[in-house]
């Protein structure tokens, strides 16, 4: 059972320019010019208004003949109105595969525009080619997240604009909301016909699933689909309808397909984090989570795979299948889905070569978005009907809350996706190494706060499984199981006594990027870190 918390806004102006909100951060209420919302508590905050409207469009300023195809995606930008202050959003299904987003920009630059917004569903590693433009302005600051070098470059002070960090429902609700206004939406496609109908199951560059660009689809002023893999009208099945796009482009090569494909969808090797994953199977086996028609959703990293191992087993043993699996999808949820174990696989993203076909071949696969799946302004979404969620984090604290976007240094390394999302389920499962690099993750405050901790349920690490307090259901559930229950402080002591306690991250007061809670309120800050003298 999930709590909602009572506490009210603090509206004591102990830090110029900032309030403390609900979860007693203090935040700003202005973000790049635009007024905010702080954080009011789980279910607190009550939107109103209508949802954003685009433009009506009329079929008399399209061809008749339905072929949108331009040139060359310098061509489709300049007719698609790019000037300075502009937003620009980009899909990530490319991950660190993505050609796509650095030449948008490439382009910009050539034509020099400047003070862009960035509105990525998320970056990687390879958008690293992109900090050039951030230097010299042609890209004011980036709404979305911002992992490895992108993120490095942010915390250190050196981003123009502020960043604003959303989950992946909450970047589904900003756009709907108008929160944030999309100038030009450039969607990548593996496969598209000349009038926009486009997917991403067929060709070179196949990712699967299109969803994270679904409502840059239906609420950009100006959509822009590019493909290396232009088919004739109709490009079935079409996961972007050609109805919402402006402009068509085809160009030599849309991503790498060896890194489009994710690099993380390994099961792990290391005993420790294999203990840890079948600690969990056992804890939700105990807790009598599994059973016949349940429903789970499990991330791509090497933990959470080896936990869905760990459910296959068991439920091979008891003879029970699930219902539905969430999430994105690979070949160890594909196996579970052809061996009849689950009934339905309701596929987020999809992570691999196995998930691509199975989708493109199998009925039960199905297609979602973040509207369907995430979107808390929304009359419901998926994310409750989930019984079991396991996710990571990299530090949690005594009071269960938890942080997924820096690390204890400080440094804004990671994004939030769709965890913020899960937080929803009916049990929510974080499998954590005790100590990473000889620093411990359990601390006494998280140090960028993504999800209170009513929402997180259980803790499980290689030196025992601590429960939130909250949830005496689950605590009576698994009394005499025989498995290694602790306090979170307990668990904090032993970090500790094997680590050390390391100091905390030093900051300087700028604020570099915010962290939005699913609701589009301020949920905390990140900060400058301050740069360390030698000596």
């Amino acid at each position: 059972m999930k709590h909602g918390t009572s506490t009210n806004i603090k509206h004591i102006m102990k830090i110029p320019g900032l309030v403390q909100n609900a979860a007693g951060r203090w935040v700003p209420l202005k973000v790049n010019g635009k007024t905010q919302v702080p954080f009011q508590g789980i279910g607190k905050f009550m939107p109103d208004g209508k949802k954003h409207g685009v433009n009506i469009p009329t079929c008399a300023n399209y061809p008749s003949d339905g072929n949108k195809q331009v040139s060359t995606l310098k061509e489709a930008l300049i007719k698609a109105g790019l000037k300075d202050g502009i937003t620009i959003s980009t899909h990530h299904h490319f991950r660190n595969g993505d050609l796509l987003s650095n030449q948008i920009f490439d382009i910009a630059k050539e034509l020099n525009v400047k003070d862009l917004v960035w509105f990525p569903s998320a970056s990687f590693p390879c958008h690293e080619h992109l900090i050039q433009y951030l230097e010299d302005g042609t890209i004011h600051h980036i709404e979305g997240s911002m992992n490895g070098p992108l993120g490095r470059f942010a915390s250190e002070g050196k981003m123009k604009g502020t960043g604003v960090l959303r989950s992946h429902g909450g970047r589904y609700q900003a756009i709907q909301d108008g929160e944030v206004q999309i100038d030009i939406a450039v969607i990548g496609a593996a496969c598209t016909d000349p009038f926009g109908n486009a997917n991403g199951l067929n060709g070179s560059s196949a990712t699967g699933l299109l969803g994270f660009a679904l409502a840059d689809s239906q609420f950009a002023d100006k959509v822009i689909i590019v493909t290396d893999n232009m088919v004739p009208f109709p490009c079935l099945p079409w996961q972007i309808q050609g109805n919402f796009v402006d402009y068509t482009v085809e160009i030599e090569k849309l991503g790498d397909p060896e890194k489009i494909i994710s690099g993380t969808t390994r099961i792990t090797k290391s005993p420790d984090r294999l203990y840890m994953a079948e600690l969990t199977a056992k804890f939700c086996e105990a807790a009598g989570i599994i059973k016949e028609g349940f429903s789970f959703q499990s991330g791509a990293g090497g933990t959470s795979l080896a936990v869905g191992e760990y459910f296959k087993e068991i439920m091979k043993k008891k003879g029970i299948k699930a219902r539905f699996a969430r999430g994105g999808s690979n070949k160890y949820l594909v196996s579970m889905l052809q061996e009849g174990l689950i009934d339905y696989l309701l596929d987020g993203q999809t992570f691999d070569l196995e998930g691509v076909r199975s989708m493109s071949e199998n009925p039960n696969h199905v297609w979602t978005s973040p509207f369907t799946s995430y979107n808390y302004h929304s009359k419901g979404n998926f994310a409750g009907m989930v019984d079991v969620v396991i996710l990571g984090a990299t530090e949690i604290d005594i009071n269960f809350n938890a942080n997924v976007v820096t690390h204890s240094d400080g440094y804004l390394l990671h994004g939030i996706g769709g965890w913020q999302n899960c937080l929803f389920s009916k049990t929510v499962i974080l499998p954590v190494p005790l100590f990473r690099d000889r620093i411990p993750v359990i601390v006494d405050e998280v140090t960028t706060l993504c999800g209170p901790g009513e929402l997180i349920d259980v803790v499980v690490t290689e030196r025992g499984i601590a429960i939130n307090p909250q949830r005496q259901d689950l605590i009576e559930a698994v009394k005499g199981s025989g498995l290694p229950l602790k306090t979170i402080g307990e668990l904090k002591e032993i970090a500790e006594k094997i680590c050390g306690k390391p100091e905390k991250a030093l900051f300087e007061d700028q604020i570099i990027a915010i962290i939005k809670w699913v609701d589009g309120t301020i949920l905390d800050t990140v900060k400058k870190v301050k740069e360390k003298i030698n000596g």
